[in-house]
């Protein structure tokens, strides 16, 4: 028999991979932890001396949770039809957390998740194991039950979609910042002029406020700068409790009254101007964010 105390020890050791690897494909943290505990389970009740590569093993049996949690999900249709963003990760933008840096150890971006949550789930999961992960066509082939040919097409048509609509964003942490606080002091101080200074002129916002039942929190998609800026004036109010934070590896805002986080707001920035920005503002989402970092300075 195997060990149970050398099984749990190899298991912890492929846990932060295979949370990435959920995560990335269901945009949800809380269903991703279920993911990998599901995979935990099936090994344990499993022939485990039997299996000759555990990392790949563990991540075939995650990956397929998570095809079938994606399917179950389409076919219930439990995303609201208005603007649902993904489980947003964050930190403070002078002290990274290794836990969520292990969980985006190549920057992804709310943008791309974004984009990931509008593909079918055979063609997500393709285009996550294989060009984020890299793993083998064959491997995800077991996956899905389908041939590696087949495969290769969902990840490449997958890739096309997310070339198309998510283009690299700035990765210069510093450039970020300052657009992110030049926004920020544009709402604070009401001036429209100097938030258009820093908007694409094609900018996207997507606001999502979950369940919220009043007519004017409702979840929306504004697009163009003007309408951007319309909309972020009316931030103004609540600009004094912002604070920059890093948003699943990119500069954002983090807004917190009473140590209650009120939204998380994240940026993609291109060429110097804000191309878009995602607000999540759904608080019972929110309730569930560990806020200890940013409350001790």
């Amino acid at each position: 028999m195997h060990d149970n105390d050398l099984l749990a020890q190899q298991f912890e050791e492929n846990r932060s991979r295979l949370r990435a690897v959920a995560y990335r494909i269901l945009g949800s943290l809380s269903e991703a932890e279920d993911a990998v505990q599901e995979a935990w389970i099936r090994l344990s009740r499993s022939d485990a001396d039997s299996v000759e590569n555990l990392g790949g093993w563990l991540t075939t049996v995650v990956s397929r949770v998570c095809l079938d949690a994606l399917r179950s999900r389409r076919s219930r249709r439990e995303e609201p039809l208005e603007v649902h963003l993904p489980d947003l990760l964050v930190s403070r933008v002078d002290a990274a957390d290794p836990e969520h840096e292990a969980m985006l150890a190549d920057s992804v971006g709310v943008a791309l998740q974004v984009v990931l949550a509008e593909l079918a789930p055979a063609e997500r999961v393709a285009f996550v194991l294989h060009d984020m992960f890299a793993t083998p066509f064959d491997e995800i082939a077991d996956v899905m039950g389908r041939s590696p040919a087949a495969v290769r097409q969902l990840a490449s048509r997958a890739r096309r979609r997310v070339q198309g609509a998510a283009p690299p964003p700035e990765s210069d942490l510093v450039l970020q910042r300052q657009v992110a606080e030049a926004f920020l002091a544009a709402s604070r101080g009401g001036d429209r002029d100097a938030l258009l200074a820093v908007l694409d002129p094609d900018v996207v916002l997507r606001v999502d406020n979950g369940d919220a039942a009043l007519p004017e929190s409702t979840s929306r998609r504004v697009a163009g700068a003007a309408a951007v800026a319309s909309q972020s004036l009316m931030f103004s109010s609540a600009a004094r409790y912002a604070r920059p934070a890093l948003v699943n590896g990119t500069v954002g805002i983090l807004t917190v009254r009473d140590d209650q986080a009120l939204a998380v707001m994240a940026f993609t920035i291109r060429g110097g101007l804000i191309t878009e920005i995602h607000i999540l503002a759904d608080l019972d989402r929110l309730s569930r964010l560990d806020l200890v970092a940013f409350s001790e300075g």
